[in-house]
């Protein structure tokens, strides 16, 4: 069972990974040892599932973002096997959800300039049958965030 304590220490390493335990001990008002005890125990429940970097895109030279709508006129397990098998080496492709109602899938690509897209267009196209695939760039960005709201978890 979380606290309001855990779901602080759990917000504040969701905005900044790399604060030291000592720094956030004191935002939680806790000593050290039982700090980090707790996020100890919040990694062995499953609540951190990993720590990670983020790199600014546009520094690495992808500030691109596109989104790829998918429609495919096969459901079977088969054809769900060969597109995952499509998508899984294709780095530009960072998301991809699997939807309700008359879009099968969308993906997030991030891409160093929209010509970019007709590479990864033509990989898709090879390896997977589908009925209709297209794309769209975003113009801009009003909200992104990998945090996720804490006062759901129990």
């Amino acid at each position: 069972m979380l606290d309001d304590r855990d779901r602080k220490i759990l917000n504040l390493l969701q905005a900044n990974a790399s604060l030291a335990v000592s720094d956030l001990a004191d935002r939680v008002s806790l000593s050290i040892s039982a700090c980090s005890r707790r996020i100890q125990r919040l990694e062995d429940d499953g609540y951190i599932a990993k720590r990670v970097v983020l790199l600014d895109r546009a520094h690495a030279g992808l500030p691109t973002t596109m989104f790829v709508i998918v429609r495919t006129a096969r459901h079977s397990a088969g054809w769900l096997e060969q597109f995952r098998a499509a998508i899984v080496d294709i780095p530009e492709i960072v998301e991809v959800h699997r939807m309700t109602g008359t879009i099968d899938y969308i993906l997030k690509l991030v891409l160093p300039r929209v010509e970019a897209y007709d590479e990864i267009y033509k990989a898709l196209v090879e390896k997977v049958e589908f009925f209709d695939i297209s794309a769209s760039v975003s113009m801009e960005t009003l909200k992104a965030t990998t945090a996720v709201p804490t006062h759901y978890a129990r």
